[in-house]
Formats: structure tokens, C-alpha cells, sequence
């Protein structure tokens, strides 16, 4: 019996790596001569550049940015042969802003050009980055302005951080925008198709989980709207109504406008740098699985971006809860799903204790397994 164990990260507790180590151990536990091929996948979202290092080699190449609030922080992009993998997590995520302190009027992605300038100045053109679990609402000016654009206001001053200020846009000027970004192939993983403004728009719809109010959400929009106008008519198309536009407040538009990046479904960018098709062939099932499943899973997350490539395989998923809608991943090529929790107990104990919880149903999930495919049912 041959099983390959593709987990996401259980954000809070579990790495990608664990999640699927922590698999591997059930499984072996239940049928000791099994093989189990472990593959940490990602999204897009935290733990993307971990998730690439252990699945496709590589290593990890530390500088030093700017938070999403301006502080110095460490931050940490992966080296993967000529490729440099990205997560805005890492230089403009929302858990490096205190809960008191999340203000997408005011916070930057200003720090993820500077981890593309990094990975420029190592040499690299070809550039994966992944737009999920940001701070930010401003359309990407902040990563623009580390790349050498500048925004200025009617009276020729150079606009402040965040999104709000976007709505005092006048000029911008792109003559010292970073001439090796000419010859580089950008990838952005991004598993949203929102465009950039109104109800399915960046600040409407990702808004509010990063600290904005109704009536913010309204003047980011309208800010956003300026930002476009202008940004639309300086470089002569538009990029607004593209799939993705709205991904991490508006980060897809200005990868789209400004640097023609492919915005791409995360979890295919994994798969495809790590040769999955290849793995999967010759295995008998393939388990996955996240923190929490439900309704939006089916909207590309990577449990269903592991089943859309299993070639029919049985795909099972092992997850730390099953939310509202969760069953729509049978639509998908899920075989069946399951939550690890199996008692009443408190998040901080399901957190605390998710390694364990995750081996155990995957011991469950095993014995089944090893009945089921020895008697030749798939």
C-alpha cells in the first residue's frame, strides 16, 4: 500500500511539514509495511516558502524588511534552483500586526517589494509569490514604491503609506521603476477571483478581517477607485476587472498592471514545481488536508487543488474542523472528509494538541485503508 500524505498547514499549530509527518506516523501505525510519500503543499498563504523548501529543495534566504506597520523585521524568501519563492505573510502579514494595531487605512505591503528586491539583487527573474494571509489594503503601492514607483498628490508630494491615502492620488510616475523587472517571469499564487473594487472588491470583501470598519470600507474602495483611475490611464490598459485583481487587498492588481504577472492558483504552483503527477502515479490513495475545511475549500483551496490532480485516486481529507459548507469538496474529487476532533474540547486544546489528534485519525483512517485496498476497492 502505497499513500501519499499532502497536507496544508494547520495555521496556529501545525506546519505543513508536521501535518504531514504527524500523518505519515498514523498510517504506519496502523499498517507498518505501508509507504508513505509525504509532500507539504501550500496556497499561497503562510508557510509557502516553508512548504517549498521541503517539497522541492532549495533553501531559505533571510534579509531584512519592513513590516506592514514600518518596523524592521527578519523575513525569509526560499531559493529554489533559479526560482525565488515569496509569501506576503512573511513581510506584509496580518499576524505581524497586534489585533489592537491592524489598520488597513495606514499598513504597507512595502516590505514585500522589498523581498522582491532581494530576491533581484540575488540574481533571480523567476519569481513566485504568494498573496494570502496580508495586512494590507493598498493596491500594492507600498510593494510598487520598494520597486522604485512613486505616488504623488496634486502638489507633487510623495503620498503616505496605506490604502487610505490612495484616495489623494494625483500623479504617478514610474520612470525608476527597477529595470530588471523587464526580464522577469512574476508568479503570483492567488486563489481568489475578486475584482479590485465594489462588493466583490479587495476592501470590501478581505477588508473587515483586517481591522475595517463599515465606513472604512467605503474609503478604501473610493480610494482604491482613484488609485486605478489613475494607475489605468498612466500606463494605458487595465487591470481592475481581472480575475484576482482584489487578492490581498488589491495586491493582484498591481502585479497585473504594473509587472504582468500570471496570477495562478497557489496549490498548482506547488504541485507543478514538485512534480506531483509524477509522484501520484504510483500511489493507492492520497490523504490531505488543513486547519479548518468548509464552503470556501471548494473555491480552490489546496485540498481540492490535491484532488483535481489525483487522477482518480481516492483523495481523503483529515482536517482540524468541518465547517459550514464543507461538503461542497465532494463536488470537487474528495472522497470523504473528516474533522481530527473527536471530544468536546476547547480550541486552545485542539491547537495545543492537533499532532497527535491528526496521527490518530490518520491511524483510523489507515485501518480502513488496509482493508479496503487489499480486498481491491479504490
Amino acid at each position: 500500500m502505497r499513500i501519499m500524505a499532502a497536507m496544508d498547514s494547520f495555521k496556529g499549530s501545525l506546519t505543513s511539514v508536521e501535518a504531514a509527518e504527524a500523518v505519515r506516523r498514523g498510517i504506519l501505525s496502523a499498517c507498518p509495511d505501508a509507504e508513505v510519500l509525504t509532500l507539504p503543499i501550500a496556497d499561497g498563504g503562510e508557510g509557502t516558502v516553508d512548504a517549498y523548501v521541503a517539497a522541492c529543495g532549495g533553501e531559505r534566504v533571510t534579509v531584512r524588511v519592513h513590516d506592514p506597520l514600518g518596523r524592521e523585521i527578519d523575513a525569509a524568501y526560499a531559493k529554489v534552483g533559479k526560482t525565488a519563492v515569496l509569501e506576503m505573510a512573511a513581510a506584509s502579514g496580518l499576524t505581524l500586526v497586534e489585533p489592537e494595531q491592524r489598520d488597513p487605512r495606514v499598513t504597507s505591503t512595502y516590505g514585500t517589494g522589498e523581498l522582491i528586491r532581494a530576491a533581484l539583487d540575488a540574481g533571480l527573474r523567476d519569481i513566485i509569490l504568494g498573496l494570502g494571509g496580508s495586512a494590507t489594503n493598498d493596491g500594492g503601492a507600498g510593494m510598487l514604491r520598494a520597486l522604485g514607483v512613486r505616488f504623488l498628490d496634486a502638489a507633487g508630494r510623495e503620498l503616505p503609506d496605506g490604502g487610505e491615502a490612495l484616495g489623494s492620488l494625483d500623479r504617478v510616475d514610474i520612470s525608476k521603476l527597477d529595470a530588471r523587472l523587464k526580464k522577469c517571469r512574476i508568479r503570483a499564487a492567488c486563489d481568489v477571483d475578486n475584482p479590485l473594487l465594489g462588493k466583490r472588491g479587495a476592501s470590501a470583501v478581505f477588508g473587515p478581517q483586517k481591522g475595517a470598519s463599515p465606513d472604512t470600507v467605503e474609503v478604501l474602495d473610493c480610494a482604491l477607485r482613484v488609485y486605478a483611475d489613475v494607475t489605468e490611464i498612466a500606463l494605458g490598459r487595465s487591470a481592475r476587472e481581472y480575475p484576482g485583481a482584489g487578492a490581498a487587498g488589491g495586491m493582484g492588481f498591481a502585479l497585473r498592471l504594473f509587472l504582468s504577472a500570471e496570477l495562478t492558483p497557489g496549490v498548482a504552483l506547488l504541485l507543478d514545481t514538485s512534480g506531483f503527477d509524477r509522484l501520484v502515479r504510483d500511489c493507492d490513495a492520497v490523504i490531505t488536508g488543513e486547519g479548518a475545511t468548509d464552503y470556501q475549500t471548494a473555491y480552490g483551496k489546496a485540498p481540492v487543488g490535491v484532488a483535481a490532480r489525483a487522477g482518480g485516486r481516492p483523495v481523503y481529507i483529515l482536517s482540524g474542523s468541518l465547517g459550514r459548507g464543507y461538503e461542497a469538496v465532494y463536488d470537487h474529487g474528495v472522497t470523504a472528509a473528516f474533522s481530527i476532533i473527536t471530544r468536546p474540547m476547547t480550541l486552545d486544546a485542539a491547537i495545543r494538541d492537533a499532532a497527535p489528534l491528526l496521527e490518530a485519525a490518520a491511524d483510523r483512517l489507515g485501518r480502513v485503508l488496509t482493508r479496503t485496498l487489499q480486498a481491491g476497492v479504490r
